[in-house]
């Protein structure tokens, strides 16, 4: 069984998966603790190991943020998310 971590979060990933508020994926930026999450679509991706978004930034976009509607506006497409295995539900 696979756990995912991050500071106070433990999450056995066959029973279930992280349901996180706003409030609570803000904190999650790259700035003010290191893990680097953003949702999309209502899913919440940890980006913490992807090159492009070091210090919790990319481009103009800032991690901890439901970026959805940002990503209308970007020069790729949700298929970008491919790479990235969903970690939770934004609430």
């Amino acid at each position: 069984m696979v756990q995912i971590q991050g500071p106070g979060v433990y999450l056995q990933e066959r029973k279930r998966m992280l349901t996180i508020s706003k409030n609570e994926l803000a904190l999650r930026n790259g700035q003010d603790r290191p893990d680097i999450w953003i949702a999309f679509e209502g899913k919440i991706y940890d980006l913490g190991k992807s090159r492009l978004w070091k210090n919790g930034r990319h481009y103009e976009h800032w991690a901890g943020q439901d970026l959805t509607e940002e990503l209308k506006k970007a020069p790729h497409t949700a298929k970008v998310f491919d790479k990235f295995k969903p970690i939770g539900y934004l609430k």
